[in-house]
């Protein structure tokens, strides 16, 4: 039994030690941190696999609950891996007329795969198995309510040092990234990152998670009576884990402002009243009357909390840092202040005309676009600023419906979890993966975050986090609540065990 403690504690640790690597080398956005973090996932995932088979480690419940998006994820994979396999002239014709076209101006008549660029393709394939096998580890490993905490906090720290760097490069004008000086994005929060909407993408899911929380936080303070049980309840919240978790969110905040990222702020507060709602409503539901649902401690606290993060962050801290700076670029944003993306969103949309059903390979959106692209746009662009537009011309109209599925099912989980559950904790977790969800899913409408390694694996956890918070100790919660609903039966009918 020690022996399988020890194996599955190392491996978790492990699996800590990448996320927090992850953003440190420019978001993992470089070949060579890229393929530390694949070969970090093909370790660890061979690593539990002997293990299993070993006898040492078993399957947990949050994988048998998401069993169906693990299985979408692997169709993912394997759909990959099939627009690398050679294909025959006449099937490729029927499929992607265009791709047959391109490779016979090339002089290929005979077999070639869907991938206009098999070995970007190749790349993309190992890093979409690299977040599958991502995914799996959490829901295998974080097995326990300590581990989830840990996960938790393990985030909140990396985004905690993201923002303290990224702040301190800024208001100190040393303006240094990963260890060099920084080529672009001077006198903007970036952190590690090189680009200040990918900071500001990455704060957003982490304080998410940092909210959860704040709310799995159990509120001990008595009322207070007289001034001695205020001092103390004053005290105990400064000692409490719930003022050091307000003041690493607040640190977040800061540097999110500071990025001037105008999506991010978006994104950040937007998610927070969404995911706010749907809690309010959970709590609601769970209330025999609306009276009765402002009259609980849970949701006064919820109340409160997602309240102080709104003023105090907007109006206090937002306003100290220059908040009005991102509300004018807000203000700013226009067809003709965005040209640049505008163009290449439009351009890419011919992309997707040529290759509506597979698309042109995965991760070769670099190789491809620049046939599309009109003289106006001067730079070059290896992304265009829009995930869906991008994960579509890549692969197609398949691709998209694949991961939008597992998107929608993983969100659906975070929602029956928050509905059903009644665990603080996960709660709280089930509305960190709602609110970091849909704040990456409405910054990636004019941005790319999901195509740096760091951010989409991030953007993984927050998905598991749903299916955790929805799966996890929940026989335990089930027996207690129905010993509960039997000891209420039998207070209100003491002679029914007797008369039986």
């Amino acid at each position: 039994m020690s022996e399988i403690k020890v194996t599955d504690n190392k491996l978790f640790i492990a699996l800590l030690c990448v996320l927090v690597w992850l953003p440190l080398p420019f978001g993992s956005n470089r070949p060579w941190a890229e393929a530390i973090f694949e070969l970090a996932m093909f370790v660890i995932v061979w690593v539990w696999l002997v293990s299993f088979y070993s006898g040492k480690l078993t399957i947990s419940a949050p994988f048998i609950a998401a069993r169906w998006v693990l299985t979408i994820l692997l169709v993912w994979c394997g759909y990959c891996l099939l627009q690398l396999c050679p294909l025959p002239l006449s099937l490729r014709l029927l499929i992607s007329p265009n791709n047959t076209q391109i490779y016979l101006q090339a002089g290929v008549t005979s077999w070639a795969p869907l991938s206009l660029y098999p070995y970007a393709t190749f790349l993309f394939f190992l890093r979409s198995t690299a977040y599958l096998i991502l995914f799996g580890l959490l829901l295998l490993l974080v097995n326990t309510r300590h581990r989830l905490v840990l996960l938790g906090y393990t985030l909140v720290f990396s985004g905690v040092f993201q923002a303290c760097y990224g702040s301190i490069m800024t208001l100190s004008g040393l303006e240094y990234g990963f260890f060099i000086p920084k080529l672009s994005y001077t006198g903007f929060a970036t952190g590690t990152f090189v680009n200040r909407n990918h900071l500001g993408g990455y704060l957003e899911m982490v304080s998410a998670v940092g909210i959860g929380l704040l709310l799995a936080t159990t509120s001990t303070s008595v009322h207070a009576r007289n001034w001695r049980q205020r001092l103390r309840n004053f005290i105990h919240l400064l000692l409490s884990q719930k003022l050091i978790l307000r003041l690493m969110l607040a640190t977040m905040v800061i540097a999110l402002v500071l990025t001037r990222s105008r999506m991010g702020n978006t994104g950040f507060f937007s998610s927070m009243l969404v995911a706010g709602f749907f809690t309010l409503l959970a709590f609601r539901t769970q209330a025999s009357s609306f009276k009765d649902m402002f009259s609980r401690n849970d949701t006064r606290s919820a109340v409160l909390l997602l309240s102080s993060l709104m003023i105090i962050d907007i109006f206090i801290v937002g306003a100290w840092f220059g908040v009005e700076k991102v509300a004018d670029r807000i203000s700013e944003s226009s067809l003709a202040h965005d040209a640049d993306r505008v163009d290449i969103s439009v351009n890419s949309l011919n992309v997707l005309k040529d290759y509506p059903l597979t698309g042109s390979g995965g991760g070769t959106f670099h190789a491809v676009f620049p046939r599309y692209r009109v003289a106006d746009i001067g730079a070059y662009f290896d992304h265009t600023h829009e995930d869906y537009l991008e994960i579509t011309a890549d692969t197609g109209a398949i691709g998209l419906v694949l991961l939008a599925t597992v998107v929608i099912l993983s969100l659906f989980g975070a929602l029956f979890a928050l509905f059903r559950r009644r665990d603080r904790l996960m709660r709280g977790m089930a509305f960190a993966s709602i609110m970091g969800v849909t704040a990456i899913l409405i910054h990636s409408t004019v941005d790319f975050n999901l195509q740096i390694p760091a951010n989409a694996a991030t953007f993984m956890v927050l998905l598991a986090l749903a299916w955790i918070a929805l799966s996890m100790d929940r026989a335990s919660e089930i027996s207690h609540a129905s010993r509960s609903a039997h000891n209420k039966h039998h207070k209100l009918h003491p002679t029914a065990s007797v008369t039986q």
